[in-house]
């Protein structure tokens, strides 16, 4: 690996702040959401509460995601961005405080987790949109965005086998207070970003609604960024909840605890770090959809092996195989999106990814809390990995057409010379 190559977008100092600020920040986020998995399940014993709590903590990005995006093409980013993470921070404080004082009950934690999902929903398309802003070279975008996505997943190695250290020698009130912490980092960060000048929020041009449907149609009209986005969605929708029942799979199948949650989240972390860690290493987005149709039949088919294989070492293997199929899946749709998408209409396009990828995750999270309530956690992950996998096999059977109709786009941008 060529390690110049592979972190080339860090030698932006914007980008660089970023990256240091955001990473401290979602290890905190980790830090909360495997300790809120915990104490729910810890308060009340119930899978379907584990999916409620999930839910909650996601389901504004289907309410507003897409709204937000129209925002974030027109509003000071930057400032906005400060108003979000405060926010944020604030409901992380309350969180800590109620839990240490042991007045915190489930009702706290489903409307403590919809006001951080609410604020999520504002905030991720105005850093994602953000992003082409950090780098003064726009060929290192795809590297700075593959980048963000190693970053995000390190994270996920950190956070939650730090979290399962700190609940066995602590409680949930500490991991929510470094939360809190870790908030102060982005802030910090995005007020010693250096502008020549700001970059200007997009003029409205037919009012708000005019706006929004602007960017549906782009999602929508143009084939290629549809399947993509479909498959994200089932991805999310099947293969993401493995996360929000984690907590009972650990207890109830395996017998284990703190340390066996925070083992198994690690070892999917560890693939989704690994797979993050080539897509960085790539020179350009060309064979992109060969990778993502790969990467979503690997965590489908991983996912339903995990259901029933429940050997330990073996099961933290194909853990490892679920987090870096569904996170290189989505990290390289990611990559082709904000590489293809017109600058006034990043914060949309970026909105509607969430959706896609975030904002299906807490449907398929009650959903699949709802099933295994019935059926068992075991059963509900074979269902879903091998509906994951039908539908990445779906999409490989159509990505030569897909191919075809991206051409003319790639040769726009110049990622592919007009002799190829």
């Amino acid at each position: 690996m060529d390690v110049r190559q592979t972190f080339r977008a860090l030698r932006h100092r914007n980008f660089r702040l970023f990256f240091i600020g955001q990473g401290l920040s979602v290890i905190g986020t980790w830090l909360q959401q495997v300790a809120m998995g915990w104490l729910t399940y810890r308060l009340t014993g119930s899978v379907w509460l584990l999916g409620v709590v999930s839910f909650c903590g996601s389901i504004s990005i289907v309410l507003f995601g897409t709204f937000a995006g129209v925002l974030a093409d027109h509003v000071r980013r930057r400032a906005a961005i400060r108003i979000t993470q405060s926010l944020a921070l604030v409901q992380a404080v309350v969180l800590a405080v109620l839990t240490w004082s042991g007045y915190i009950a489930v009702w706290h934690l489903i409307v403590l987790a919809f006001w951080l999902g609410t604020v999520s929903a504002f905030d991720i398309p105005l850093r994602q949109s953000l992003w082409v802003h950090l780098v003064e070279d726009r060929a290192d975008l795809p590297n700075a965005i593959a980048l963000n996505s190693f970053l995000v997943n390190a994270a996920r190695v950190v956070g939650p086998a730090l979290a399962g250290v700190l609940l066995g020698l602590v409680s949930e009130a500490v991991c929510f207070a470094l939360n809190a912490l870790s908030f102060v980092a982005v802030i910090v960060a995005i007020g010693r970003m250096r502008w020549t000048r700001e970059p200007p929020p997009a003029a409205w041009q037919g009012g708000f609604w005019a706006s929004w449907v602007e960017g549906y149609r782009f999602v929508a009209g143009f084939p290629p960024a549809r399947a993509i986005l479909i498959l994200v969605a089932v991805l999310a929708w099947t293969v993401s909840p493995y996360s929000s029942l984690m907590p009972a799979y650990a207890k109830d199948v395996l017998g284990g605890g703190p340390r066996t949650l925070g083992l198994l989240l690690s070892a999917a972390g560890a693939g989704a770090l690994v797979s993050t860690l080539y897509l960085a290493g790539r020179a350009t987005v060309r064979g992109l959809g060969r990778v993502i149709a790969i990467a979503s039949l690997t965590a489908g088919l991983a996912l339903a092996a995990f259901a029933y294989l429940t050997y330990v070492p073996l099961a933290l293997l194909l853990m490892i195989a679920v987090g870096a199929g569904v996170i290189l899946a989505a990290a390289a749709v990611s990559t082709i999106l904000q590489t293809i998408a017109p600058d006034r209409l990043r914060g949309r396009i970026s909105a509607f990814y969430s959706l896609a990828f975030l904002g299906m995750a807490p449907l398929g999270s009650i959903a699949a809390g709802a099933l295994a309530d019935v059926l068992g956690v075991q059963a509900t992950f074979a269902a879903n990995g091998l509906a994951a996998a039908a539908a990445a096999l779906a999409f490989w059977r159509a990505l030569p057409a897909l191919r075809i109709l991206m051409r003319p786009t790639y040769l726009r941008l110049g990622i592919i010379a007009s002799d190829t």
